[in-house]
């Protein structure tokens, strides 16, 4: 910190060793917090400058004891928590360490993510020391693989009808296929906190059903003047919202990940699983179709699917450059279909995949004319469990364990939820939005 704002800010209490117990340390952490809180606030616009060594402290205290707050919260990894139950739970039980949700939902009133002062970045670190820990961040990657209370109570209705629509989203079972069609009219099919929540509780319903063999994830009909009753598959995130403020890190950025996409890749954990070696879990395989284009969010879809099919002239990209972000697991599962400098050019230098040329190739796996794709979808469903679905299942769990094995998938995510959070607080990110996507100009 500046000798001159120390000696402006001669209160700042000076930061704590966290070398005793939880219980010690955390009573000496909140009044430790407590303190730093009151020298921010009565230092105005120099508080700003004192925020990161506080942060710095917190994670201090993280990686001595996040695999412990989270062993109290969960009553000794027995309670399966989501992760925004476990990081408000945790705020409650061990105070001045996280933010509260009323603190959160405070930040995202002032519609303004600039405007922030990056509570955040608290949930960030602390997830990522659990998960940093084997026991503790296995414990939490099986709890996000189970069924969302909300597809729970949809469930008799969808076994019942076939059919459920969750806002702009539908999921519906037709034979032994079930298909999610992403939407979000109002902002191009792209991605936001309602938008995720809903796809995420549709791909359980699939998995839920014993009855659906395969899962289909299209995107849905716009009326818009730029696309006339078109299918975008997806627009990634809704950068409109991001700006104002709206993204959630913990609900969206987090919870996408170890809950929407890791479903579609992994299936559901059973709740009394006894070996991750084993890849006991309830899954199922996955198409995407790709209509328009898959950019951002939908590119990254692409990489948990087992077959992907799209229309001619559809693109995939990874626009990570003009936001400021890693964007989501792509960074681990891009180089995986294209190799490592097409995943860096896809990253850094947003380049685009054109499904029937050889690059957009080693995405997508077949080209099919627009009028020719429910056809192409009846046909690919079927192939994809010709050998019967127990060989189809048997074989994909195969391959994955030699791709992407439980531990490989722990650490990334570890490293992702720390380095995401000081991204989503970057005031590049600020600057490129203004620079890349003008929300100013733009409609929440």
């Amino acid at each position: 910190m500046d000798s001159a704002l120390q000696t402006r800010l001669p209160g700042l209490p000076k930061c704590p060793r966290f070398d005793a117990t939880l219980t010690q340390d955390s009573k000496t952490a909140q009044d430790y917090f407590a303190q730093a809180t009151l020298v921010i606030e009565r230092a105005g616009n120099d508080g700003a400058a004192l925020r990161p060594s506080v942060r710095e402290a917190k994670e201090s205290f993280f990686r001595r004891h996040a695999g412990a707050m989270y062993e109290a919260v969960t009553e000794n990894c027995t309670r399966p928590l989501r992760i925004s139950e476990l990081v408000y739970d945790a705020a409650e039980r061990f105070p001045t360490l996280l933010p509260s949700r009323k603190q959160i939902d405070a930040e995202r009133a002032l519609k303004k993510q600039f405007a922030k002062e990056g509570l955040e970045i608290d949930q960030g670190t602390f997830v990522a020391h659990v998960l940093a820990d084997e026991r503790c961040g296995m414990h939490l990657i099986h709890s996000m693989l189970r069924p969302k209370r909300q597809a729970e109570e949809l469930f008799a209705e969808f076994r019942r009808t076939g059919r459920v629509a969750i806002g702009d989203t539908t999921v519906e079972r037709k034979g032994n296929v079930g298909t999610v069609t992403h939407g979000n009219r109002a902002f191009l099919n792209s991605e936001d906190d309602g938008a995720m929540a809903a796809m995420e509780t549709a791909v359980d319903l699939v998995l839920l059903d014993d009855r659906i063999q395969v899962g289909v994830l299209r995107g849905g009909l716009l009326q818009h003047p730029k696309y006339p009753g078109k299918r975008i598959f997806n627009a990634g995130i809704n950068l409109t919202h991001l700006y104002y403020g709206q993204i959630s890190f913990i609900e969206f950025i987090m919870e996408r990940e170890l809950g929407l996409l890791n479903k579609i890749y992994r299936g559901h954990s059973n709740p009394d699983h006894q070996s991750d070696q084993l890849e006991d879990v309830v899954e199922k395989p996955w198409l995407a179709v790709v209509e328009s284009f898959a950019i951002g969010g939908g590119c990254q879809l692409l990489g948990v699917m087992d077959r992907v099919i799209a229309e001619p002239g559809a693109y995939f990209n990874l626009p990570a450059s003009k936001e400021g972000f890693i964007p989501g697991s792509a960074n681990l599962r891009l180089p995986r279909l294209t190799g490592i400098q097409r995943a860096r050019h896809g990253i850094f230098f947003e380049k685009k995949f054109y499904a029937g040329t050889p690059e957009g190739m080693l995405i997508c796996d077949e080209v099919v004319e627009t009028a020719d794709m429910d056809g192409a979808i009846e046909r690919n469903t079927k192939q994809m469990i010709a050998a019967g679905f127990t060989s189809t299942v048997s074989n994909r769990k195969a391959l994955r364990v030699g791709q992407e094995p439980w531990d490989v998938y722990r650490r990334y995510m570890a490293v992702y939820s720390r380095q995401q959070a000081f991204c989503f607080y970057d005031q590049a990110l600020i600057s490129n939005l203004e620079h890349s996507w003008q929300p100013q100009k733009r409609r929440m």
